[in-house]
């Protein structure tokens, strides 16, 4: 069973990752995974008591970093969401501010008589570090050698045995300097990335009975209660319009730019503005089952799931630490041995455990792809979690359905073309007049075009559908036949030699004679030419996979520029098709909408679904496309990109950083100083490089 908990005060990346270690090693835990970017530890055990299992994460807490308090997680009202702890914050900040005034009128002005420079240099040490100190003698006792507390503890104090007072001071003064504007820039960071993405409202007009407006809170209005929207206001739950006419601007959640029309009758989302006109919506959902709280469950499910590079990054912390720190007391005890210069040598050791701490590696990764997720849900397109991104970004080939993913899906007449004296829409009247009753896609596509046109249907009589063929009847007297050309040809009707087009032809005969036919086809999606160019051009490999004929789906391939085009496949074969491409080209997308495109969804290495499309493709799928557009393809694929070259650099430049430092230090080219920037500095600079994935358009 999951269940999920908030770990409030826990912002230490290397800590939380050391918690989420201990706690997958408990037998009573199958699965925990924490997300620093939504502080939701998401957890499966044995154990049903839930203030028992509470109890026993917060005892691995306790062991591991104090301060951290385990709660239920109870998604609190939008506007209470970020409450933060401004006492500790401030109260951070007056000892960096106090600290900083010393050191300053100590080190730069002749106001402090010199006998008392070392009395006040060490009680202005006690201001700015006696938390970390005091922290780390906890973690001392708990066996914890590698904490950042005890580390930099180890270092600031080591710098004061050797009398370099001033550089302790300094060295602690940058250190509370740089975690107070680490933990405010992770925050930043998280909030702009959730307030993006939790679009809940905060109040309701719900209209009461004497038809006077009530604000109230979202929670509490049930399904078939009537809503009022201003314009200019984000419509807060799932409804249908019973007044008004509006246009609907729904980019925040589908990312398409272009406000839609809306009246009475259309269904409209939770989390679009209303843009023009007053409305009044009946709804259709509860919050809890509204559009807004399932993007906002769906980016909090992606992010605890975690990419291998989170987790090789993870590893990786564990042996670089113990290792740097080994490095250190090798340079404080080796070369002194030949040099006798001992102060130097242990200097340079104490700055290696400045930059010895993990923080740096260990934040920066999840937060590029939690940003990378806020990133694309802000464009419609929900990714199921990092490995989502990561697979993405390894994609070679990529494969399409054509219905609903290439096209639109709906059928539309295209052309009406006539023989002998009838017009066409008195050809277009006939066909509707005997395809009235039934729900096939392209008799539908008839009916709508002749009530488009306003065209008067007749009165069929003595109608038959011969299965496979189309529909034979009696309209005003006249033997009418409307269907395709076996049928036609069965009922020894002589269609003139005409030129095949692209589409589902329907033909008309009239007391056995040929009038006219009828094209209809699937229109191809407007964006799907240029993002399919753009896919190319990337160096995809893109090919069509469809169970339509070869002739239909060769034409709408050139139309768009795919290429390459499997047609008439079951869909078993497109599984099959999917396997050679993978053979042929590595890593393979496939992007669907239909029920049966559900096993291929889940066999390729990415699955993509439109959402539009069936619930088990959405469910199957590792993103969804909220727009239902190919553009969407493209840019979760630019997203997935940036995503990874991001957290590589982040990677990359922490650890470049800290070498460049040791090596520098041995040297005597790097001080302590230095050093506390290859710490918390580079954190920062790395959360600042995640974040750009965010705002990058």
């Amino acid at each position: 069973m999951e269940r999920i908990f908030k770990l409030q005060n826990l912002n230490c990346a290397n800590c939380a990752s050391v918690i989420e270690t201990k706690l997958n090693q408990l037998e009573s835990v199958s699965a925990a995974t924490f997300t620093l970017g939504t502080q939701q530890l998401r957890i499966t055990s044995s154990i049903e008591d839930t203030d028992m299992l509470r109890d026993q994460i917060q005892a691995v807490c306790d062991a591991t970093e104090d301060g951290v308090v385990v709660v239920p997680f109870v998604r609190a009202p939008k506007k209470a969401q970020q409450v933060e702890d401004d006492h500790e914050h401030n109260s951070s900040l007056a000892g960096i501010i106090i600290g900083a005034i010393v050191i300053v009128v100590a080190e730069f002005t002749n106001w402090v008589p010199e006998q008392y420079m070392t009395p006040l240099l060490i009680v202005t040490f006690v201001v700015l570090g006696w938390r970390i100190v005091w922290a780390a003698i906890k973690n001392f006792m708990k066996g914890k050698l590698f904490d950042e507390n005890f580390l930099m503890s180890v270092a600031t104090i080591g710098a004061l045995i050797i009398g370099e007072y001033v550089e302790a001071v300094w060295v602690m003064l940058f250190f509370q300097m740089g975690i107070y504007f680490e933990e405010r820039a992770t925050e930043r960071s998280r909030n702009a990335v959730m307030d993006a993405v939790d679009l809940r409202p905060e109040e309701v007009r719900l209209i009461v009975c004497d038809g006077s407006v009530q604000v109230v809170n979202p929670e509490d209005v049930q399904v078939g209660s009537h809503i009022e929207i201003r314009p200019g206001d984000r419509i807060p739950l799932d409804g249908r319009i019973v007044e008004g006419t509006t246009r609907i601007d729904t980019a925040a959640v589908t990312g398409e730019p272009v406000p839609v029309s809306a009246t009475v009758g259309t269904e409209v989302m939770s989390g679009c503005i209303n843009v023009d006109g007053r409305i009044v919506l009946e709804v259709t959902h509860e919050l809890k089952d509204s559009m807004v709280m399932r993007i906002l469950d769906a980016v909090e499910h992606a992010a605890a799931s975690k990419p291998k590079i989170d987790r090789f990054i993870t590893r990786f912390s564990r042996v670089y630490t113990p290792i740097v720190v080994a490095l250190a007391i090798i340079v404080a005890v080796v070369p002194p041995l030949f040099t006798g210069e001992w102060q130097y040598w242990i200097y340079t050791a104490l700055t290696f455990l400045v930059v010895s701490c993990p923080c740096a590696l260990v934040l920066s990764v999840p937060l590029a792809f939690f940003s990378g997720i806020g990133a694309g849900s802000k464009q419609g397109i929900l990714f199921k979690g990092g490995k989502a991104i990561e697979a993405m970004s390894r994609v070679k080939a990529i494969a399409f359905d054509k219905t609903g993913t290439i096209t639109t899906g709906t059928f539309n007449v295209q052309t009406v073309e006539v023989a002998g004296t009838y017009t066409d829409n008195e050809v277009l009247q006939y066909a509707a007049t005997l395809e009235a009753g039934s729900t096939h896609p392209i008799a539908m596509s008839i009916v709508e075009e002749v009530q488009r046109r306003g065209v008067e249907f007749n009165t069929a009589k003595d109608v038959k559908e011969i299965s496979g063929h189309g529909m034979v009847g009696i309209v005003e007297g006249h033997t009418v036949l409307v269907g395709n050309g076996r049928l036609l040809e069965t009922e020894h009707v002589t269609v003139p030699t005409i030129e095949h087009v692209y589409g589902s032809e329907v033909f008309v005969a009239i007391d056995g004679q040929y009038v006219g036919r009828i094209v209809i086809a699937d229109a191809v999606k407007e964006d799907s030419k240029e993002a399919i160019r753009r896919m190319n051009g990337k160096g995809y490999h893109t090919v069509m996979l469809t169970g339509d004929v070869a002739s239909s789906a060769n034409h709408i391939a050139q139309e768009v520029g795919i290429q390459g085009v499997r047609a008439e496949l079951l869909p078993q074969d497109k599984l099959e098709v999917v396997q050679s491409l993978r053979n042929d080209y590595g890593s393979v997308m496939f992007v669907g909408d239909g029920i049966n495109d559900a096993p291929v969804l889940t066999g390729a290495d990415v699955g993509g679904a439109m959402g539009s499309g069936a619930d088990s493709a959405i469910e199957a799928a590792d993103v969804v496309y909220m727009n239902s557009n190919l553009d969407s393809v493209w840019r979760s694929l630019s997203i997935a990109e940036r995503t990874l070259s991001i957290a590589w650099q982040n990677i990359f430049f922490a650890i470049a950083v800290k070498i460049i430092v040791m090596v520098a230090g041995v040297f005597g080219f790097a001080n302590m100083w230095v050093a506390v920037f290859a710490d918390t500095g580079v954190s920062i600079l790395c959360i600042f490089n995640s974040v750009r994935i965010f705002y990058s358009k």
